[in-house]
């Protein structure tokens, strides 16, 4: 008994590590977007979304196919309603009377079932048409959730690696700082120094510490939200497998640039698009409303009638019935109802292809904006590369200075905060590097 209770807590601890290596995951940026196309909530609705309008689809199909309805009834009369007939008819009656008769028997039973079909409705051929259009839209919904689901993902992995690579350089500086206060404060305990450039070097470490504490705090932050945007319990261990730095020179593609703009490829000319079909659809159904609608219908039942509760005794009689009929129903006069309705769909027609021609002159704008942007940040990731080189050898130099004793604590200080300054900036450049070029891509569809 000893062993299988032992057997079973190693297999229950076993499951229970296996759970746990299993949460922590790593990622790069292109597997992470894979995972959240599949796992993010948003991108899971949208999948739904498209099958509800499959569903949909049937339904609205479903209509104009053959429809069985069955029926079944059931009357007690407790108290059965009586009839006055002259006595005349009833033999055996006194003549130039009434008597009060009660025609059928008080329990009645009625099975019948009916089948109709339409057989020509012109709003229901639009309809079909139109679901061609509602499928469509879904579709289109779906590709803007996955690009906006890209997009968020590649900002917050973006972020998160901004949020890394600033807390490595905060804790590089603040250790420096602390090199150089702890060398000053000695320099000035011997009387060789003054008190300023050790209150000096104070101000720059606290502010350097206060960074650094921020700066984990959005590092924590930052990989909530990219666990958010992948369909991830927050606080899961996600790590990332990219260098910023290395990821930021792989998105830096100046054959990127020389694509050309497919209009029909980018997802907000296929939103606006479909918005036109759909108020073409909208138009003709419009129009379908002042034609003839033709349905038939066929039933067959049986009734029976008794005493007594005994519908369901073998031998029990019952009568058989059977209809056949054809409805034409015909619009005729609206007093301008349809005439008016059919106007309004025409000039919501219109609109949406104004909308279009607005859709597309946007898109273009945005194409040409977005291939400036993206020139712009691989230009500005160029020149504050250069500009820590310079801003390092600059305060390299002042170190020196202020060791030897050439600079002031002030110089230092400036040297300093041009340094921090310049790192972030750098940083940056890298982060509107890899979000400019996403943004590119999106506009273009790649």
């Amino acid at each position: 008994m000893r062993t299988i209770i032992k057997t079973g807590l190693f297999i229950l601890l076993g499951a229970i590590s296996l759970s746990a290596q299993e949460t922590k995951t790593s990622f790069s940026l292109d597997e992470a977007i894979a995972y959240a196309l599949e796992h993010n909530y948003q991108s899971i609705n949208a999948s739904r979304d498209l099958i509800d309008a499959q569903k949909q689809k049937w339904e609205t199909i479903a209509t104009g196919l053959p429809q069985i309805d069955g029926t079944v009834s059931y009357q007690n009369q407790i108290k059965q309603q009586l009839a006055q007939v002259p006595s005349d008819f009833i033999p055996g009656a006194e003549p130039g009377g009434f008597v009060e008769v009660a025609f059928g028997q008080p329990q009645t039973a009625l099975a019948s079932a009916t089948l109709t079909q339409q057989i020509f409705d012109g709003s229901y051929i639009v309809g079909v048409q139109a679901t061609k259009a509602f499928i469509q839209y879904s579709k289109n919904n779906k590709e803007k959730t996955d690009l906006d689901v890209r997009r968020s993902v590649v900002e917050a992995y973006g972020n998160v690696l901004l949020a890394e690579e600033s807390v490595a350089i905060f804790e590089k500086n603040k250790a420096t700082l602390e090199k150089n206060l702890y060398e000053t404060k000695k320099i000035f305990e011997n009387g060789l120094g003054d008190e300023e450039s050790v209150d000096q070097l104070q101000i720059t470490l606290s502010s350097v510490d206060n960074q650094l504490k921020n700066a984990r705090r959005l590092e924590k932050i930052t990989l909530q939200m990219l666990n958010l945007m992948m369909g991830i319990p927050l606080d899961n261990a996600t790590e990332l497998t990219e260098n910023l730095d290395v990821l930021t020179q792989r998105k830096i593609d100046y054959g990127l640039l020389d694509n050309q703009l497919v209009m029909e490829n980018n997802i907000d000319y296929k939103t606006v698009f479909n918005l036109n079909e759909q108020r073409f659809y909208e138009l003709k159904l419009a129009k379908s409303r002042a034609l003839p609608t033709l349905n038939a219908f066929i039933n067959y039942g049986g009734n029976s009638f008794s005493d007594q509760f005994n519908f369901l005794d073998q031998g029990q009689r019952w009568f058989g019935f059977s209809t056949f009929g054809v409805d034409l129903n015909i619009p005729i006069f609206s007093s301008l109802g349809r005439s008016a309705s059919t106007q309004r769909a025409k000039i919501a027609y219109e609109k949406a292809k104004t909308q279009l021609t607005e859709a597309e002159e946007q898109i273009r704008l945005q194409f040409e904006n977005a291939k400036s942007d993206y020139i712009l940040a691989i230009e500005e990731y160029q020149t504050s590369k250069d500009n820590l080189a310079l801003a390092e050898r600059i305060e390299n130099k002042n170190q020196t200075k202020y060791s030897e004793g050439l600079a002031t604590s002030f110089e230092l200080r400036q040297a300093q905060t041009q340094l921090y300054s310049t790192q972030q900036e750098y940083l940056q450049s890298m982060v509107d590097v890899i979000n400019r070029k996403t943004a590119l891509e999106i506009i273009l569809n790649k």
